[in-house]
This record gives C-alpha cells, sequence and structure tokens, in this order.
C-alpha cells in the first residue's frame, strides 16, 4: 500500500488534484471561515488560534470521514429542516452575550468553541462535500491531503476575519444573520417540503430571508427579556 501511495504522489496528476480540491474548497468555504471567527472570537487570544485550528481541522476531519455518504443522507426526508434548525439555534447562540460563561472552565469554552464549528461545518457544508468528492473520484488519500493541506487557508481567512468582527461589531450582525439564510436555504431545499413549495412561494430567497430575520430579531430581543426577569 505505501508502494502504491508513493507511486501515485510521484505522479503530476496526482497534484493537478491536489491543487484543485484545495481550490474548491477554500471557494466554498467562505462561510465555513465565518463559522469558525464567530465561534472562536470570545476565546482569550492565548486560546483562539487553538480553537481556529482543532475547530477547522475536526470540521475537515468530518468531511472526510462523511464524504461518501452525506451528499446522499441529506437528501433523506426532514435531515435537512433538522440540519438547517440546527443551524439556526447555533446563529442565534452565536449572538446572545451568555453571562453564564464567566462561570464557565477556559478548557471547556474552548471545547464548546471546537463543537460549534464542526456542527456548524456540517450543516453548512454540503456543497462542499459534494465538490470535492466529484474532484477526488474515489481516492481517499487525495482527498484527505487536500482537505488537511487547505486547513491553514481557512484557518488564516477565519483569523483575518475575528479581527475585523473585533473592530467592527456590526459584522458580527451582519454574520449571524448570513447563517440564519444559510439555514433558511437549507431547510427550503429539503425533500419532503418541496411537493409543498409551489408557484410563487417556491423561491428559496423568501425563506433565506425568513432565516436570517429569525436570527437577528431573536438574538436581539433575548437581553432585554432576561434584563426583565431579572428586574421582576
Amino acid at each position: 500500500m505505501f508502494n502504491t501511495i508513493t507511486t501515485e504522489v510521484m505522479q503530476p496528476l496526482f497534484w493537478l488534484g491536489v491543487g484543485k480540491i484545495v481550490w474548491i474548497d477554500i471557494l466554498l468555504s467562505g462561510d465555513n471561515a465565518l463559522v469558525i471567527a464567530l465561534a472562536c472570537k470570545g476565546l482569550a487570544p492565548g486560546q483562539r488560534l487553538w480553537g481556529m485550528i482543532f475547530g477547522a481541522g475536526g470540521a475537515v476531519l468530518l468531511r472526510i470521514l462523511c464524504t461518501g455518504t452525506v451528499a446522499s443522507l441529506m437528501e433523506l426526508p426532514y435531515l435537512k429542516i433538522v440540519g438547517g434548525l440546527g443551524l439556526l439555534y447555533i446563529a442565534i447562540k452565536l449572538l446572545i452575550p451568555d453571562d453564564g460563561e464567566a462561570d464557565v472552565k477556559p478548557t471547556d469554552r474552548l471545547l464548546m468553541a471546537i463543537k460549534t464549528v464542526m456542527v456548524a461545518d456540517i450543516v453548512m457544508s454540503i456543497d462542499n462535500v459534494i465538490a470535492v468528492a466529484a474532484a477526488a473520484k474515489g481516492n481517499v488519500f487525495l482527498l484527505s491531503l487536500a482537505l488537511a493541506l487547505s486547513i491553514p487557508i481557512i484557518v488564516a481567512g477565519a483569523a483575518l476575519i475575528t479581527t475585523f468582527l473585533n473592530r467592527f461589531p456590526i459584522l458580527v450582525w451582519a454574520g449571524g444573520g448570513l447563517l440564519g439564510w444559510i439555514a433558511g436555504e437549507v431547510i427550503i431545499s429539503d425533500s419532503a417540503l418541496v411537493p409543498y413549495i409551489q408557484g410563487p412561494w417556491n423561491n428559496s430567497y423568501i425563506y433565506s430571508f425568513i432565516g436570517a430575520c429569525i436570527v437577528l430579531v431573536v438574538a436581539s430581543t433575548w437581553p432585554e427579556k432576561e434584563t426583565e426577569e431579572k428586574l421582576s
């Protein structure tokens, strides 16, 4: 097996395939880098880089493990609805300041950020999975190497986004709205809903807009509710 891999690596076409998958993954991972940045923004500076590295690495590992099955699984009725609702929840949680987090240990907060990145990434990465699976043509070693090489670039993108999020807080809300937009798009594309979406309502932008509004409205009103409860 080692000799086979060595021979394969020596072929120019192998590296052409690696470059193709890395390029596809980077092009399709802008929203994933945003999730990493939002999830890791609240970590201490010393933990932020590790959160990005482990979060992106874990997400890529999940993609590699799921590439052969996730595309077909996501065609099962109601699965995209569940994934989209999960993404809505994640988007709202990323926008709501949790006062209870002050009592959470730094290690636990790091693990929470990594879990958030991995769960959100697998929901949002159906397009990535389908595209890279097609480019890899069933070659697991090629797929694994290419996705591993894309990790530093995605982490660098997330680090850059985090800098802007800390400098311009309004971008955090824009990012949360974008995740809600994607969640609405994922939910409405579920095969169980297709027969019921007809005529003028057969427009994914409507439901993407609703998803973004849900995230922004719920997140913006949540602190007020908490304040009222404390005053009462």
